[in-house]
């Protein structure tokens, strides 16, 4: 009796297998959602249209982006933690996808809820003041804040933001002397520091850019490992002295836990041959994003490294969710 159990499980597992290995090689037969947890417009969103776009033509079935922003992206991420792992849902994911559980006091999903699946691009981070601000470079920011009295004003996109992480970086790392002002968006961060109410931020490449080539801002620094494609005049902060700092507005592509394999990599693969072409390239790399691409092996390489570095600034920091 009991030989026949085992036989009859080995036997229902066998074709469970089977089956879940037809429905990853028909896949897909319908269109693929690719849920954005940012409003539509800012780099993340920008990097989404033009992976669903290559990925699209790829897989012979229409990837629509779905924008769902709110709490720091965790809004969307649960969504898509949550939902069917069958390769119809994905998540666009950023570094809050990995940092979020460091900083918030509660989450409605764990981190392992999501899978590593593509890179798509990046956005460095670029740090700005007034056009008119006396500083030519990152060093001698730096320096200034150190000799000033109460610091100088840093305007973040709020807790856990990118720029909240280069400001936690130039403070621990090398001695900054900065006074975090939390605003609701990037947007209004630039504003800020156009309207010189904060000495700096930094924010994404895509949205900088404008401004500092019709000269109303001055870029200090890039804060990632190359320069920016459009850009390629501005220094590396890592150039002027400051290698710690490696910050990007990246985006990637995360799959619900329990999606097949071989969708997964279809998807990786798709996401890949989207940045590789030509034409995407040139678009992202013209708005001041670095197409990426890549493997399954190599984003989940990015994906723990960036747990690991964000990490170290989170405990160095006390960053904690307000």
């Amino acid at each position: 009796m009991l030989s026949n159990r085992i036989a009859s499980l080995a036997a229902g597992l066998a074709v469970s297998v089977l089956a879940q290995g037809a429905a990853a090689q028909a896949w897909p037969t319908k269109p693929i959602r690719l849920v954005v947890p940012f409003s539509a417009g800012g780099a993340n969103d920008l990097m989404a249209r033009a992976a669903a776009e290559g990925a699209s033509k790829q897989l012979g079935q229409p990837v629509i982006v779905d924008n769902k922003p709110g709490a720091g992206a965790v809004l969307g991420a649960d969504v898509v933690a949550k939902s069917a792992p069958d390769g119809y849902t994905f998540l666009v994911s950023a570094a809050g996808v990995v940092s979020n559980s460091m900083i918030k006091k509660s989450m409605p999903y764990k981190d392992e809820a999501l899978v590593p699946v593509a890179m798509i691009g990046l956005a460095p981070s670029v740090v700005v003041v007034p056009a008119d601000a006396p500083y030519k470079d990152l060093k001698e920011f730096v320096a200034a804040s150190k000799k000033s009295g109460n610091g100088f004003h840093w305007a973040t996109a709020g807790t856990g933001s990118t720029p909240h992480f280069v400001e936690g970086i130039l403070q621990t790392k090398y001695g900054g002397k900065l006074d975090v002002v939390p605003y609701k968006s990037g947007s209004e961060s630039i504003t800020a520091v156009l309207g010189s109410q904060v000495e700096a931020t930094s924010e994404a490449s895509i949205v900088v850019l404008p401004y500092v080539k019709s000269g109303k801002l001055k870029a200090l620094a890039g804060t990632w490992t190359q320069r920016i494609s459009a850009y390629p005049e501005l220094p590396t902060a890592a150039e002027e002295g400051f290698p710690e700092i490696r910050i990007a507005h990246w985006a990637g592509v995360h799959a619900p836990r329990g999606t097949p394999d071989a969708i997964m990599d279809k998807m990786a693969a798709a996401v890949d041959a989207a940045m590789k072409s030509p034409e995407i390239a040139k678009r992202l790399k013209d708005m001041g994003i670095e197409p990426v691409g890549g493997t399954r092996a190599s984003f989940a390489k990015f994906v723990d490294e960036e747990r690991a570095r964000l990490g170290s600034v989170v405990k160095a920091t006390g960053m904690k969710e307000d």
